[in-house]
């Protein structure tokens, strides 16, 4: 079984691609697609230019899919377009990092069928605040670059997932506002800075903060993979 990995460069969909792996399902590469629609519903679209640099640390082959269009009927027919050039690579399947969206997994699900993949999506009904603390017991980096819902702030962009903040999040959607813990609903993304399965880690030359209506995102302008003997910023 070969797959494809259906990824953002979010904690999510690195993670699912791991967690395939390490059950013995090689991934042979890192698909990301590019939506025209920058508030695409079905993908995630901030900092999508590092995933190349994901696939280099990760040794792996990128492959990147464009999004022709605006709307859900474009971009249903452009993922299945995508999901038909896996199968003509010669792979088995495709990963996805679906927690609980039955949006994005019922998609996914129709596109891959078209061309008789199978769908992967380990973290599916899972725990939202478990997914994250297995995230982090694993030793990824994954830290916050966009945050689009109260009442989640700006100060978090940056900010790397770790227990202090999951327990942070978790009482904040309890107490102030309820949301998805996991962000999965848009209420905040991720970007995957380094892993133990990585043989470098990303690292962020210059950024700056691009803000729009309630939504903050930290734009990386420039980002290069360095060796973990280089000491990692705060």
């Amino acid at each position: 079984m070969r797959l494809s990995a259906l990824v953002s460069g979010g904690k999510d969909s690195i993670f699912s691609a791991y967690l395939c792996e390490s059950h013995g399902w090689p991934i042979e590469e890192l698909l990301t697609l590019h939506p025209a629609d920058s508030d695409s519903m079905l993908f995630h679209t901030p900092n999508l230019s590092l995933v190349p640099l994901l696939a280099r640390a990760w040794g792996k082959r990128y492959v990147r899919g464009e999004i022709h269009g605006a709307g859900e009927a474009a971009e249903l027919t452009s993922l299945a377009e995508a999901l038909s050039g896996v199968k003509d690579r010669g792979l088995d399947g495709v990963v996805v990092g679906a927690i609980q969206s039955s949006y994005q997994w019922s998609r996914v699900w129709l596109a891959a069928s078209l061309s008789g993949l199978q769908v992967f999506a380990p973290l599916w009904r899972a725990s939202q605040e478990e997914v994250l603390r297995e995230i982090c017991a694993v030793g990824m980096e994954a830290r916050i670059i966009s945050v689009a819902s109260e009442p989640l702030t700006e100060d978090l962009l940056g900010r790397r997932i770790d227990d202090d903040l999951i327990r942070k999040l978790a009482d904040l959607s309890k107490s102030v506002r309820a949301f998805n813990v996991s962000g999965e609903g848009g209420e905040y993304e991720t970007l995957v800075m380094d892993a133990p399965f990585f043989g470098a880690r990303v690292e962020i030359r210059s950024s700056h903060i691009y803000r729009s209506g309630s939504q903050a995102t930290l734009v990386i302008d420039e980002a290069s993979l360095v060796d973990r003997a280089t000491p990692a910023p705060d």
